[in-house]
């Protein structure tokens, strides 16, 4: 009996020895894999951040270098396929020309989301033919003090109070200073947004026709139309609102090409 016992020690430690190289192999190959899987998307994120930042040296916008980010795992599956769930592009101190005079449009951040892109491997890995996204979307944020700048009139502050784009600035009258404020209606045409003034007030303000008359001139001064310049990836203005921190614009685009000839 002993020699059995002795025989059948052996076997087991053999069978645990066994156990756990293959364990180990199948760490190391998960491992393998999630590390192919990075360099992977690390390469895509650059090709793509490249052909962004060909966009915007053609429409003569700055930013600090693309920040991509390829989301989905695993991310080999998406190459093999070509197919890409969705891409986010950070572009972080954008600004713009808007087409009047010196003017330019500056965001903190142009925070872009690219979906169902498809983006066949020997596009990436050679730079030949067309990197194209379903949909796209942007979102940034004009400061209020850099949207008084864009309005152009003296003392002109501007912000938000209860949703609303609001607007206060000094107007002499009858010998003296005052403050008016009014409520400006918001309207996207053609890319283009329009800021119309209504609603003002001033307190103190004689309410008679010579006075109400400088006042409507003032406000028809006031009015704005901001041109969005041309965006990378064809975005298009879709809606802009008043938020604490500043005007926020949102914008959208349908079958857009990711290479720098898509423009």
């Amino acid at each position: 009996m002993a020699e059995v016992y002795g025989s059948a020690k052996p076997r087991k430690r053999w069978g645990r020895r066994l156990l756990i190289t293959f364990l180990v192999l199948l760490i190391l190959l998960a491992v393998a894999l999630v590390v192919a899987d990075r360099v992977a998307a690390s390469y895509a994120e650059r090709v793509i951040g490249d052909r962004v930042s060909d966009q915007l040296a053609n429409q003569k916008a700055t930013a600090e270098k693309p920040d991509v980010t390829v989301e989905g795992v695993p991310f080999l599956t998406q190459v093999a396929s070509g197919d890409y769930q969705e891409i986010k592009i950070l572009l972080n101190n954008f600004t713009a020309p808007t087409g009047t005079a010196d003017q330019k449009i500056k965001m903190p951040t142009l925070d872009i989301r690219a979906k169902d892109v498809d983006a066949p491997i020997d596009t990436l890995r050679n730079g030949n033919g067309d990197i194209k996204a379903g949909t796209v979307t942007g979102t940034g944020t004009i400061a209020y003090a850099d949207l008084a700048t864009l309005i152009g009139q003296k003392g002109l502050t501007v912000g938000e109070k209860d949703g609303k784009l609001v607007g206060t600035a000094p107007v002499e009258a009858l010998g003296q200073t005052f403050n008016v404020t009014g409520t400006a209606n918001l309207e996207v045409t053609d890319g283009v947004v329009k800021v119309r003034f209504a609603d003002v007030t001033a307190d103190g303000l004689p309410n008679i026709p010579l006075v109400r008359n400088l006042i409507d001139n003032y406000v028809q001064q006031l009015s704005y139309d901001l041109a969005v310049p041309a965006l990378p990836l064809n975005l298009k203005v879709q809606k802009v609102e008043p938020r604490a921190d500043g005007l926020v614009v949102t914008t959208g685009a349908n079958n857009v090409s990711l290479s720098s000839g898509g423009l």
